[in-house]
């Protein structure tokens, strides 16, 4: 049953989308052709429409629709084998940004996470937002032991809203992957998942304020990076309190050539940052645009962070296959590229690699024929992802917002210093991680930190070997194997056997039914075989056809 609020929902987000024109771009799938004449029963058809390229109607309805549709717009939008250039392009355009909510609702918010009068915290808070977002908005204060904070606040009832459109979201995403076959390689419904958990760890600001501390800790005494102060005393799922940062906004190039910034080492310096949290840390920030990211003015390349609601880590498999891939491709090793995407499940092992590398190869060469300054890794992934899509590869929910931040790393950096050599920066790096991870001292800690657990484990070996000697010698020893495609043998064997009995149980009972009704034997007993006869195949083939259609 869906929630009246749901359908309230629904049917404001079809007026925003009219509005705007979309209805078009949905209803000109092909499998929607049929019902295209419904959207003339609404009454909102007939209001005034924005005409305007599609690109930009789509950008400019998910603004109107809210944080949830923004945010999720932003997320796909590094998706370019997902979209055509056109839309991906305007969905960079999406600005998290919203008028503000009144300063005295703020403070009265404020007041009530902490639980005292604002005046015992801060000798001074600023009513007026300093900035706005569609999740929470910034003030700044002042603590009364003197330190320069700003106060984030979560928006009113933003949890609601969310938690009402994501479920939509998620509604939507099952339709998709259940009713359209060519959908199923992008894992709408995963892919929501992930989302979902990614916006909801947005919504706790002690979580953030964890990631905050988390990677101050990282770059402690960094000349690369700096993250401010959390002050945890002050801080609660509602409310965050955070050294204020007084640094040059990084778009602006013209302000941090006056200070003397180092534009060129900033530029390799982002590229750094980057590759040192995913390999290094295994913990990155993953809304690394360009409003969260500041220049330290009294250093000659050092960044500046801010907003640490979106962070990511990789599994160590991820992060090995990832590592292995992008080295693979800096030395041309196109074969090992594609037996890596193979090994990785990435693409289906059905997939053969010859082909892959083929298709690979025909991708990187022309790309590899530039010098490598002008190489942007951006547009060779997107070129691999059209690529790969041919080959059926699986999009990885877990890598979209890795993705999302290498894009938006180079392209910051290329507007800092056109001439950016992300390769030349990135690929000694890989190198030495990959070094590190094979070094005997890796290995010996690695073993080191083992062993308290064999230690504990050591002394139940022999117990279990009896019981395994015990097993075998009394014929009880089983290998217990389990497997999905097994799994779903079974129950197609159990599916078809009761088919078959349905079957021959009705046409068992109709032949009995017409030998009786031809010996003149005109019964109810003879009527009624024929009926239940007629119920069990007629069940039996709508069965068939059911479990028979496309999934």
């Amino acid at each position: 049953m869906i929630p009246l609020r749901s359908i309230w929902r629904l049917f404001r987000i079809q007026q925003i989308l009219l509005h705007h024109g979309l209805d078009e771009l949905v209803l000109g799938l092909p499998w929607l052709k049929p019902v295209r004449f419904l959207r003339w029963l609404s009454p909102n058809t007939w209001r005034i429409r924005h005409h305007g390229p599609r690109g930009e109607r789509i950008r400019l309805a998910l603004e109107e629709l809210g944080p949830i549709y923004v945010k999720f717009g932003q997320a796909v939008s590094t998706r370019r084998d997902l979209l055509p250039d056109d839309i991906a392009d305007e969905l960079e355009k999406l600005q998290d940004q919203v008028p503000p909510f009144p300063g005295e609702q703020a403070r009265k918010i404020v007041e009530q996470q902490l639980g005292r009068p604002l005046v015992q915290v801060f000798s001074e808070f600023d009513t007026t937002a300093l900035a706005s977002a569609s999740i929470a908005q910034v003030h700044a204060a002042r603590l009364r032991t003197g330190e320069s904070v700003v106060v984030k606040v979560l928006r009113p009832k933003i949890e609601t809203r969310i938690r009402e459109d994501v479920a939509l979201m998620a509604m939507f995403a099952r339709l998709l992957q259940r009713f359209i076959p060519e959908s199923r390689r992008l894992r709408p419904v995963a892919v929501v998942a992930e989302f979902e958990k990614t916006i909801m760890d947005e919504l706790d600001l002690v979580r953030e304020a964890a990631n905050a501390a988390e990677l101050r800790r990282h770059f402690e005494d960094s000349e690369i990076l700096y993250v401010p102060k959390v002050y945890f005393d002050w801080t609660r799922p509602r409310v965050l309190v955070i050294e204020r940062i007084h640094g040059i906004p990084v778009t602006e190039r013209e302000a941090m050539v006056r200070t003397g910034v180092d534009l060129k080492l900033l530029a390799e310096r982002g590229v750094e940052i980057f590759f040192t949290q995913v390999f290094r840390d295994n913990f990155f920030h993953a809304d690394m645009h360009p409003g969260n990211i500041f220049v330290d003015p009294e250093y000659p390349a050092r960044y500046m962070a801010v907003d640490f609601g979106i962070v990511a880590s990789l599994s160590e498999a991820d992060q090995y296959y990832l590592a292995s891939n992008l080295l693979a491709f800096f030395n041309r090793d196109y074969r090992k590229v594609a037996v890596m995407h193979v090994e990785s499940g990435w693409v289906p092992p059905d997939v053969r690699v010859e082909e892959f590398e083929g298709a690979i190869r025909a991708v990187c060469e022309p790309i590899f024929s530039k010098p490598l300054g002008e190489i942007s890794y951006g547009q060779l992934l997107l070129r691999l992802f059209q690529t790969a899509r041919r080959f059926r590869m699986e999009v990885q929910p877990q890598l979209v917002l890795l993705q999302k931040t290498l894009l938006q790393i180079e392209g910051l950096g290329r507007q800092l210093y056109p001439e950016l050599d992300l390769w030349q920066t990135a690929k000694p790096y890989l190198e030495d991680w990959f070094k590190r991870r094979v070094h005997p001292k890796t290995l010996l800690t690695k073993t080191r930190d083992q062993i308290p657990l064999w230690a504990e484990q050591l002394p139940e070996v022999p117990t279990w070997a009896l019981r395994l000697l015990n097993d075998a010698s009394r014929g009880d020893l089983k290998v217990q194997w389990q497997s999905d495609e097994l799994i779903n043998i079974q129950i197609c064997m159990r599916r078809n056997h009761r088919q078959l009995v349905k079957a021959i149980g009705g046409g068992s009972l109709l032949i009995s039914a017409s030998v009786l009704m031809g010996m003149g034997w005109m019964n109810p007993l003879s009527w009624g075989g024929a009926a239940v006869g007629s119920v069990l195949l007629t069940h039996a083939w709508l069965d068939t056809l059911w479990n028979d259609r496309p999934t």
